[in-house]
């Protein structure tokens, strides 16, 4: 096969500019501070509506649950936090699970 010779050379076109930087992203839910308890009774509105559980049991924990748009979390006094589900029964057993640990 007899090689293409005569074709002429094409140089490469530069490479384009580089992009600007993106934004920053905001930060992630898990860094995000859940409501509270206590907001619970001055929240008269908005996105996250908390459902206050009952008295705090003697372990120390007191769990609720928060719903942010079409999901729930169990929430706890001590921080915790349980996965986001569609099932709102699902996430107040997750609470009853970490209060009994």
């Amino acid at each position: 096969m007899d090689p293409h010779t005569k074709a002429p050379f094409i140089p490469s076109p530069p490479p384009p500019p580089p992009l600007p930087p993106l934004p920053p992203l905001p930060p992630p839910l898990d860094v995000l501070p859940l409501p509270r308890l206590e907001a619970a009774a001055g929240a008269a509105s908005g996105a996250a509506s908390v459902a206050v559980g009952p008295e705090q049991p003697p372990g120390g924990h007191a769990t609720s649950t928060a719903e942010r748009g079409s999901f729930c979390l169990a929430i706890c006094s001590c921080g915790w936090t349980g996965p986001a589900r569609r099932s709102r029964d699902l996430a107040r057993k997750d609470a009853t699970r970490h209060t009994a640990e």
